[in-house]
Parts: structure tokens; sequence; C-alpha cells
């Protein structure tokens, strides 16, 4: 057997597999059991100002403060402050802790310098993604920022192999809060409240700072990392000073022309963005590939990690049998979650994901899993009483481009 390759592990194993200079982990696939109870720590200050709720990412989160619509404009063209807690956050410290994680993440861990990131994965041995993940590297530990309808799986998964490392996992989350600024003027906003040149960030950059806003000085962290695709920072604070931030930021992005906004706009602009949402487009049913997220969160050069074997085996043949694609339909009205793709002729071609009204093409437009043989764009489907069209995404490429 090779070094990289990984025996079949019987359900309920719970295995470790090292050499003297490379250690692989197996996680037998389980299925997502969502908490119901979950929800944002700033709802009550966010239904006085008559925010409407729904669930993401598992999470009573705000869904619109106002007209999405107006929401989406404010974003698109200006600032907008977003409520991110749907965050779990672990912290790993010791002298294992970038090895061990290494071990068992797909992202490129062992070369992050402190104020680096990196996205990555949880996989089991047949590939399938487990947890979706961004480890932010400090002086002396790394912090990892994953989803908190997963944080009990999370922490397990990454806890219980670690057997002979000198490293300790601490679960940070009911300690820390997560905002994000987006839009084109959250660099000079961002530039504003920290001193920090953000603009100059690179992508997955971050630094430990202080905001001061409304005469009040909030130490946190800034992560350059977006949600829907344009320049944004998520910012990492302690749970007590999250009120006092977010009712300051709001102050701050409405100076400027913007709002708050909920996730009925997010979910327009990541859609047109072609940003796939775990636990939504994307989990522990679908390898990289299949997903396209293979070149966000995948390092071919990093070593062995566990779900390497099936993600180069993939790889070198080229294709996978079925890839999420967009798609563009023939009305505004948007397609839930599970509705069946067709060809014209009526053979299944694939199911929608996601889907939401698109102000950038005037018609809802989605993703979808596609079979292979449909994935080209410009190919006709039928989605329930509407056609739909294959299209390139992000969306706000393909239509520049079009003559």
């Amino acid at each position: 057997m090779s070094q990289c390759e990984s025996p079949t592990i019987a359900s309920g194993l719970k295995p470790a597999w090292r050499d003297v200079s490379v250690r692989l982990v197996f996680v037998a696939e389980q299925n997502i059991e969502k908490d119901p109870n979950l929800e944002t720590p700033l709802l009550e200050a966010q239904r006085a100002a008559g925010a409407k709720f729904a669930e993401y990412f598992g999470v009573r989160l705000p869904a619109q403060f106002r007209d999405p619509l107006a929401e989406y404009a404010a974003a698109r063209k200006g600032v907008a402050l977003i409520d991110s807690n749907f965050r779990a956050v672990f912290a790993l410290s010791g002298p294992d802790r970038v090895r061990y994680l290494n071990a068992v993440t797909s992202g490129n861990i062992r070369d992050l310098a402190p104020g680096q990131s990196a996205l990555g994965l949880l996989l089991n041995a047949q590939g399938h993604m487990l947890a979706e993940l961004i480890t932010l590297a400090l002086e002396d530990r790394l912090l990892v920022l994953g989803h908190a309808f997963l944080r009990q799986r999370t922490f397990e998964i990454l806890d219980k192999f670690i057997i002979m490392d000198d490293a300790t996992l601490t679960d940070e989350t009911a300690r820390t809060g997560t905002l994000a600024i987006e839009g084109p003027e959250a660099p000079e906003l961002l530039r504003e409240l920290t001193q920090l040149d953000f603009a100059q960030f690179p992508a997955g950059a971050h630094a430990a700072t202080e905001m001061e806003v409304s005469g009040a000085t909030i130490p946190c962290r800034i992560l350059r990392h977006s949600l829907f695709g344009f320049p944004g920072a998520e910012v990492l604070l302690t749970r007590e000073s999250l009120p006092a931030a977010w009712q300051a930021l709001g102050e701050a992005v409405r100076a400027r022309g913007g709002s708050p906004i909920g996730y009925r706009a997010l979910e327009m602009l990541r859609l047109e963005a072609g940003i796939p949402w775990f636990g939504t487009d994307f989990d522990e049913h679908h390898i990289p590939q299949e997903a396209g997220v293979e070149s966000t969160h995948i390092s071919f050069t990093k070593g062995c990690y566990t779900g390497q074997e099936i993600v180069e085996r993939v790889r070198s043949r080229g294709h996978v049998n079925r890839r999420l694609a967009g798609l563009q339909f023939s009305s505004a009205e948007a397609p839930k979650a599970g509705t069946a793709v067709l060809s014209l002729d009526g053979t299944e071609a694939g199911h929608v994901t996601s889907a939401a009204f698109s102000p950038l093409a005037g018609k809802a437009i989605g993703m979808a899993y596609l079979r292979r043989e449909y994935l080209q764009p410009g190919t006709t489907l039928r989605c329930g009483t509407a056609d739909s069209e294959v299209i390139d995404l992000p969306l706000r490429a393909a239509i520049a481009s079009r003559p």
C-alpha cells in the first residue's frame, strides 16, 4: 500500500495511521443533524428594528430588514452590514497544531504565515465533504471557522484524532461574534474605522485591530473574505461586544448610504457571483469536484490528507459524472431547492440546489447539479413549468461578456 492509500474503514471505527512523516485520519460518513434552536445572538435587537427571520446555514438569521431589492442595491453600489453569526469558531494551540490540522483538512495549513488564512474541507475517506473550514494562522494558535449547525460534529472530528500530537482544541463559539462588511465602499469604511489599509489586503489576509465607532473602541480581527464576491471583510470580535458593534456599524454604513441587509438580498448577490454555500449547494453527499470547489478549497501540493486518494483519482480521470452549474430561468419565479431539472425530451438532467430572482438578469437564476452531458452553457432544459438555460457563473462576468 502506498503512503497515501486509504484502506476501507467500517463506519464507527476510529483508526489513525501514521508513519514517520505523515499521518492520515479516516472519518466515517455521518448524516447531518441540525440543531433546531440555533439563532443569531442579535435576534432581539434585529426584531426590534423590524427584521424578518428565516433559517440560513441552519441558524435563524435576518431574511430582510426592508425591501430585499433595496438592500441588494445598497450592497452592490455602496456598503452593507451582514449578521454572519452562522459561524462556529475553534482554536487549535500547541506545537503540533499545524502538522495535525494539515493532515486532516484539504487546505494548505503547513505554509500559512501569521496573518494568512486558507479555505479547506474536512473529507471522509470516500472524499465526501463533511465540513467547510477557514483556517486563520496566528502567532500562537490557529483559528478555525466552521458552521454552527455542524459545531458538535466538527469539534468531535477535529478533537478525537489528537492522539499523539501536542495540540489542544477549544470551542470558542460561545465567546465569539462575527459580522461582515461588504460592498465597493467596504475598504474605505474599514480604513476609517480601523486605520488599516484594507484595500491592500490580499484575499485571506487578516489582522488584529481596533474599531473606533460611536466613541467606543472595540478590539476585533478583520479577515479579507467575501460572502458574495465583492470587496468584503468578516469581523471577529467578542460576543459581549457584538450588540454595540452591530448598532455602531449599522450607523456607519447608513451614513454612507448603505444599510444592514438580510439573507434574501445576500442570496441574490452570492448566486450572481457564483458562490456555492456549504449545506445548501454542497455537503456530505458530494465530492469537491462535483461542487466545483477544488480550485478554492483543495491544495494539490501539500501532501497527504484524509480523502486525498479520491480527490486525486478524480483529477486523474479528468471529469465527474455530475457537476454544480448555473441556470437562468425563463421567469422571475425561482424554483424551490430539490426541483427536478429535465431535458427537453423529459430525461432527468439533475436538480436545483438554490435559486433566487436576479436583478442583474431580470429573471431567476440558480445552481443545480447536472449530468455531464447537460453542462454546456446555452443548453436549454426544463424546470417545473419554466424553461432554463445553462449559464456560466459568475453572472456579472457572463453578462458583461455578451455581445
